[in-house]
């Protein structure tokens, strides 16, 4: 219709050109038009589907699977799937959604993408994407879990979950304060705090008061359950540090 209107508005002012330009014109206004109305209505039926969080926009089924395809990754790292590690997909999946709904999720996994290649990259920027930065600092506090459940995280296991970081966009300093937290080493504590060995005792305490802010559980309510529950794991990680660090240097 608008196309039209303005076909006959373009050629009383301008005759055949003003006719042409008003087609035209006309044409890009309904299109935007059908666009708009079309969105509304995709939200609306939409509308019923909670987001992952906040203002993620990935709906909880892309979500369950892209995470499950990324857990997968990080199974096969080392060359073949630990049991170990399987298991604590598992059971975390069930702990986060109930034993109806993830095994839904692993047949359709099974049934759909197991059998495919999985694109690392793409996966890691599809979630990217739709999910804010707080979402992405715990599942990649979840796949350094999946690593460590055999006991030991690999260095192939390290490459993968880097990889995935970069594609996240996760700093290096949170980056390698996640993974301090799966490792034993003299300095993790710095690590954990984001800080350098020669920060001076304000500086650590400062450190302490905003990782302790970044990471308390009250300001990650916008996360679902299970997420919540490992950003409580990474505050009591931030709080150890603290207490290694005051006993080491005798501060209060």
């Amino acid at each position: 219709m608008y196309k039209w209107i303005g076909a006959m508005i373009g050629a009383y002012l301008f005759r055949f050109p003003g006719l042409i330009a008003g087609f035209f014109i006309g044409y890009v206004i309904e299109q935007y038009s059908k666009g708009g109305s079309k969105n509304a209505t995709e939200q609306n039926k939409g509308g019923s589907r909670p987001s992952f969080s906040g203002r993620d926009r990935v709906s909880p089924r892309d979500f369950e699977l892209n995470l499950l395809s990324l857990a997968s990754i990080i199974i096969k790292a080392d060359g073949a799937v630990n049991q170990t590690e399987l298991n604590y997909v598992r059971q975390y999946f069930v702990q986060a959604y109930g034993k109806e709904r993830a095994n839904a999720t692993f047949k359709t996994f099974n049934e759909v993408i197991k059998n495919r290649e999985i694109n690392t990259i793409k996966i890691a920027a599809y979630i990217a994407q739709n999910t804010r930065y707080e979402s992405r600092l715990q599942i990649l506090h979840f796949l350094f879990g999946i690593a460590a459940a055999d006991g030991h995280v690999s260095g192939n296991e390290v490459s993968r979950i880097r990889e995935i970081a970069g594609v996240f966009r996760i700093n290096q300093r949170d980056f390698e304060s996640i993974k301090a937290m799966f490792f034993k080493e003299a300095d993790n504590a710095y690590k954990i705090l984001e800080i350098d060995k020669t920060a001076t005792d304000s500086e650590i305490k400062k450190a302490y008061r905003t990782m302790a802010k970044k990471y308390h559980p009250d300001k990650l309510q916008h996360l679902p359950p299970h997420l919540v529950k490992g950003a409580e794991e990474k505050f009591q990680s931030v709080q150890q540090a603290y207490e290694q660090l005051q006993k080491e240097r005798g501060f209060k």
